[in-house]
């Protein structure tokens, strides 16, 4: 499994650990990547997703996993987070 956030595509990168003699040596920063639940409120049921936290408060900021998807580009969302985003734009078609 790729540490990859799966609503917003944060990934891993790359860097150098510097010594006092500055000295450099390659190293990876890891994104803090969590387990969550999140719940949809209009398909009214709840989805769980591999997220950086940041991403987390991404979410919370534009209202909710809903609106979250629906704002973000398809390239950025993993393919579960697609089908999910398919879900809601069926749920919203058929609604209206």
């Amino acid at each position: 499994m790729s540490r990859i956030c799966e609503l917003t595509g944060k990934g891993r990168q790359v860097g150098h650990n510097v010594s006092h003699a500055n000295n450099r040596t390659k190293r990876v920063f890891l994104p803090n990547l969590q387990h969550v639940t999140l719940m949809s409120e209009k398909l009214d049921r709840s989805f769980r997703f591999r997220v950086s936290t940041q991403g987390l408060r991404s979410v919370e900021h534009n209202g909710g996993l809903d609106n979250w998807l629906l704002k973000t580009k398809d390239d950025k969302l993993s393919a579960r987070a697609l089908k999910v985003k398919r879900e809601l734009k069926k749920a919203a078609k058929d609604a209206a």
